[in-house]
């Protein structure tokens, strides 16, 4: 049974991954907008990864008898200045969930409820990925800069990633 500070907590992270599907989309329709569909096309399966991330967290909570509560969730923003300002956003954005999950690792240790510091670390494991590949592509697209035969090869290139759904935690 999950402490109610930790049900609480796990809760507050749902809500913050499911924004961060509906922020990756919006930057989908801004590239979509300015005819980046590759770009495009890498933020949904950024978006679909979100709510992977969400449901593992529900899973987790509905498994350890605890209740699942959603809250209304913000409106993400909808425009920025360029492809390079959108990466940007997002590496920003996972650096901000990065420190969630360390937030709420270190009330699960504090708790003692080792099955959630266990089901957390498939977390922090993915956000050194979320925060590596964030970080990759800005600094291609500084490389890049304003040559746009650049941009539209990276574009070919990121609009190759798919989704692949994460293995269920054991």
């Amino acid at each position: 049974m999950l402490k109610e500070n930790i049900e609480d907590a796990i809760n507050g992270q749902i809500n913050a991954e499911f924004y961060s599907s509906y922020l990756y989309l919006s930057m989908s329709a801004y590239f979509d907008s300015i005819d980046l569909k590759g770009m495009a096309s890498w933020m949904i399966a950024q978006a679909q990864e979100e709510i992977a991330h969400g449901m593992k967290m529900y899973n987790h909570v509905q498994e350890r008898g605890g209740t699942v509560t959603l809250d209304p969730i913000e409106g993400p923003p909808t425009a920025w200045d360029s492809a390079l300002d959108v990466y940007e956003h997002a590496l920003r954005h996972e650096e901000h969930v990065t420190s969630l999950i360390n937030s709420l690792v270190d009330l699960a240790i504090s708790e003692k409820d080792h099955a959630t510091k266990n089901f957390l670390d498939w977390f922090v494991d993915e956000q050194v990925e979320e925060e590596a590949t964030a970080s990759e592509v800005v600094q291609q697209l500084k490389i890049i800069g304003d040559n746009g035969y650049g941009i539209l090869m990276l574009d070919r290139e990121l609009g190759q990633r798919v989704f692949t759904p994460p293995a269920p935690v054991e």
